[in-house]
């Protein structure tokens, strides 16, 4: 899919000034230790959680998180913190139609 005039720009700017780019492009920013821990910024919001899967909103699609024994150790806002045994992080397109 092309990208809009907006999305172009904020790249192009990101590249230029050395910027990451999960800020200039609203990016979730994800940091994961092994199979025990998963830190996810810059989310719209908690859909679904489970001790087996955790569904975030983002700015465009989802993000699904599936394991074992899932616990939520830190919510903010536009921060989550998730401990558990992670076996599968899966990126949800909006325009997919589901999974």
């Amino acid at each position: 899919m092309a990208k809009t005039w907006g999305q172009r720009v904020r790249s192009w700017m990101a590249k230029k000034m050395d910027l990451p780019q999960d800020v200039m492009m609203d990016l979730p920013r994800i940091t994961m230790i092994g199979q025990i821990h998963i830190y996810i910024e810059n989310h719209r919001g908690l859909l679904t959680f489970s001790d087996k899967e955790l569904r975030l909103l983002l700015k465009t699609g989802q993000l699904l998180i599936k394991g074992k024994s899932f616990v939520i150790k830190t919510i903010l806002p536009e921060e989550i913190l998730l401990e558990g045994k992670i076996e599968q992080v899966i990126y949800i397109n909006e325009n997919a139609g589901g999974q």
